[in-house]
């Protein structure tokens, strides 16, 4: 996982960070890296769904508002003002006031004009009304009479109608700040409580970090429950390669001594039997001879010369006396092999195959002791919740934030109440400018129909006159509502101008935020970073672009001065004790002795025995030599056939009784004395090829053995050390996952302040986009209205002149009017 940037460099404490050498990849084969643990996430999904004003046909209504308004205030934000409001009331000068607000001033002296001239103009015409001075009738007809009724009506219609859309632009806007009144108010206490949550759960969510420490711990205990096992597997397979060709090479050796052993002791049976048998052929051979020599040299003896030379050679090849002795080697060898090779080997390899088991066994303290050592939670972790900056205030808040959700709810009922008040006023006020509305509609409708079937101008019409009396009525409904009307407006555009442009404005353009971060403007109860005990002071408006991006507290709060996190994730005391504990692992391999006393024995005495010194070349050189010099069979056969050729009967029969002695001879002393030759030729070519080399690897293997004796323990010592060091890594593997998952869920995850900007900026909407806007469009409607009754009225009470009949003057050049009257005709009587 990737590390937080801008943190120190991580004190974990694991196994890389500790004084044993790291072991290398290969060496750690047989334990392998840690496997990836599936951390569940801690931090909550919290995102405050964005509220945003729908473009509609009311748009450029509100860009008018806002337009007018920057023209009425140009004054920039008023940061000294506000400063002094929130720091020292009692410093706040009314002129300082007054000059930022001129705009307003202005504003509020022409309303007060407004407040004072309609009503007197109202007045004045009912006076004038009641001396008949005004609103009474065109007193001459004149050629422009039609022109001037034309435009005079043409204006008031204008007027009306334009006063009709500023009516609806006012009746669309006051029901819209009625529509939005009502969810922005429950959208305060429901913004109140999701910020309450999100201060409630950062605890929660650290200690749910806290809590997963136990997925490395149960994933490390697991492991530890067949470490056994497993250091006894890696010894096995390591030191199979040395243990079993050791004991093949004993085995090999051993089955050798005793076909040495085996040879050695026919070969000097054999010599004794050869030597015993050569003592009694030799007589008996010269016997056959002197005989043989006896009858072939006899005078009757036909064709004979041959054979007499054969009998002449008739005597013993080899001399078998002369065997070297091989007793003294036999003496040294005397009782071997004592040992049972195969069997003491198949042991050794019994024991040898169950060391995981041994192993295990040996292990089973320490490892308990290693499983208690990680079952333990560090010190560290259990106070990572609590050292949290703001962990201890994080209830308070929640509760000081839930109760101002509770106790906002009234005043913003009072708030729902009074706005129903506005809203009631607004449509009365709207439905009475509608009156004004239709009694000049209405008016103009009449009248014109009145003089549109008038035939003289100076008859009365009734339609005519009951318009010009419509117009009138409107006009004088119009003073009526000039009063209530701008005192309306005046009070709605004060509070919603002042809204728009001291806190909307400046809300949008960060004047808001800009004046926040400027040390000294607010007051110690209001400084973000004194609340949450920061060691440095926390940039509003970069806090806020951090928590629109998702930023968590951890990087907007900049808590890596104030909170030494590193310090809660070192695990170091806790790693040292299982270095510890690892240490103690120990598996005794002496019990392998690869060679017992009885098979040492054996080959020592096969070292010492001299085989190898026999002079078997004095035994290959006799060998080499026949029993008997002449072939006896064919002697044999030849004095059978000088038998047959002899004329004397007597001699043949000699030599016939010769023959069968000297086959007899063959047979029981020669052939068996021959075999005895082939017997002794095998283990001599056996020790011959074998005896040398066996005297050098029977030392080899002594001295490899009795090496292997004392290096084993080293050597499985050396590899134990290395197992436990992979083991270690490996496990301190897992709590380094967790360490640096921990890290990135702390300083990039947990406690999302999304909701807090997402709160400013739905708060924003609300407040401006919502309400100031329609609310300013309201007041703006009303003003057009209000500055529309005036040319209404005025055209209003021109026009109703030109709706009633034309005055006729008389002949009398008086100044004053009088009544018009009609001579009545006269008629003559039928009688």
């Amino acid at each position: 996982m990737a590390r937080a940037r801008g943190l120190p460099a991580p004190l974990l404490g694991l196994a890389l960070a500790l004084s044993l050498p790291a072991p290398g990849a290969a060496a750690c084969g047989s334990l392998g890296p840690p496997e990836r643990l599936a951390f569940a996430p801690a931090a909550r999904a919290r995102w405050l769904a964005p509220r945003v004003r729908p473009p509609g046909p009311l748009d450029p209504l509100y860009g008018a508002a806002r337009g007018f308004l920057a023209a009425v205030q140009r004054n920039p934000f008023p940061a000294e003002l506000v400063k002094a409001l929130l720091n020292e009331p009692a410093s706040l000068r009314l002129e300082e006031v007054v000059r930022y607000e001129a705009g307003y001033v202005a504003c509020a002296a022409v309303a007060a004009l407004y407040l004072l001239g309609m009503p007197a103009a109202g007045l004045c015409l009912c006076c004038c009304r009641g001396r008949r001075r005004c609103g009474g009738r065109v007193k001459t007809e004149h050629k422009a009479l039609a022109c001037q009724r034309g435009a005079l009506v043409a204006f008031l219609l204008g007027t009306t109608v334009v006063l009709l859309v500023g009516v609806a632009c006012a009746f669309a806007t006051s029901q819209r700040v009625h529509a939005e009144m009502g969810p922005s108010v429950e959208a305060v206490p429901e913004t109140l409580l999701s910020l309450g949550g999100l201060v409630a759960d950062v605890p929660q969510e650290l200690q749910a970090l806290a809590r997963q420490f136990s997925l490395p711990q149960q994933r490390v205990l697991e492991e530890l429950d067949g470490v056994g096992v497993s250091l006894g597997s890696t010894l096995h397979s390591q030191l199979r390669s040395t243990v079993h060709p050791a004991l093949a090479s004993v085995l090999s050796l051993g089955h050798a001594l005793q076909v040495s052993v085996d040879h050695l002791q026919a070969l000097n049976a054999t010599s004794v039997g050869l030597q015993e048998r050569q003592d009694d052929l030799r007589p008996a051979v010269g016997a056959h001879r002197d005989h043989l020599l006896a009858l072939l040299q006899e005078p009757g003896c036909r064709g004979c010369a041959d054979a007499l030379g054969m009998a002449g050679a008739l005597e013993l090849g080899a001399d078998f006396s002369q065997l070297p002795p091989v007793a003294d080697v036999l003496l040294r060898l005397k009782g071997a092999p004592e040992a049972n090779f195969s069997r003491m080997v198949r042991e050794e390899n019994s024991t040898f195959n169950n060391l995981p088991l041994l192993a295990a066994l040996q292990t089973a303290d320490v490892v308990r002791e290693l499983q208690k050592a990680v079952a333990r939670q560090p010190e560290e972790l259990r106070t990572l919740a609590r050292a949290f900056p703001g962990s201890e205030a994080a209830s308070r808040w929640s509760q000081a934030l839930g109760e101002a959700a509770r106790g906002s709810r009234p005043y913003l009922r009072e708030a729902q109440r009074y706005e129903r008040y506005r809203w009631i006023a607004g449509c009365v006020l709207c439905s009475a400018l509608l009156l004004v509305v239709a009694c000049n509609l209405l008016g103009l409708g009449l009248g014109t129909w009145g003089l549109a079937t008038r035939e003289d101008p100076s008859h009365a019409e009734p339609r005519a006159e009951a318009g010009a009396r419509l117009l009138m009525a409107g006009a004088g409904l119009g003073f009526l509502l000039a009063a209530p009307l701008v005192l309306l407006v005046l009070a709605a555009f004060l509070l919603g101008g002042n809204v728009q442009t001291l806190v909307c404005r400046g809300w949008a353009r960060g004047e808001l935020y800009e004046f926040a971060d400027t040390p000294g403007n607010l007051p110690a109860s209001l400084n973000l970073s004194h609340l949450l005990g920061l060691r440095k002071n926390v940039s509003v408006r970069l806090a806020y672009q951090q928590c629109r991006e998702g930023a968590a507290l951890w990087r907007v709060l900049q808590l890596n001065d104030s909170y030494d996190l590193e310090r809660h994730l070192d695990i170091s005391q806790y790693t040292a004790k299982l270095r510890q504990e690892l240490r103690r692992l120990q598996v005794d391999v002496r019990d392998l002795d690869l060679l017992s006393p009885a098979a040492r024995r054996d080959l020592e005495a096969l070292r010492r025995s001299g085989l190898e010194q026999v002079p078997y070349a004095d035994f290959l050189a006799q060998i080499r030599k026949p029993v008997v010099t002449v072939d006896v069979e064919t002697l044999a056969q030849e004095l059978e056939g000088l038998a047959r050729a002899q004329g004397n009967v007597a001699l043949g029969l000699q030599l016939q009784e010769a023959a069968r002695a000297l086959r007899s001879l063959y047979r029981e002393r020669v052939l068996p004395q021959q075999g005895l030759v082939a017997k002794l030729n095998l283990s001599v070519q056996a020790l011959a090829s074998t005896a040398p080399g066996l005297q050098v690897e029977t030392s080899e293997v002594l001295g490899r053995v009795t090496y292997l004796k004392g290096d084993l323990p080293a050597r499985a010592a050396s590899i134990l050390r290395n197992e436990s060091e992979c083991l270690l890594a490996r496990e301190m593997g897992y709590f380094s996952q967790y360490v640096a998952w921990v890290r990135e869920e702390v300083t990039q995850h947990i406690a999302t302040c999304q909701p807090l900007s997402g709160a400013l900026d739905n708060g924003r909407v609300l407040l401006c986009d919502m309400l100031a806007d329609p609310w300013n469009a309201t007041w703006l409607c009303l003003a057009w209205c209000a500055l529309l009754l005036v040319p209404s009225v005025v055209f209003a009470v021109k026009a109703a002149k030109y709706f009633r009949p034309v005055r006729k003057r008389l002949s009398s050049t008086s100044s004053e009017e009088t009544q018009l009257f009609t001579i009545p005709r006269v008629t003559a009587l039928t009688l």
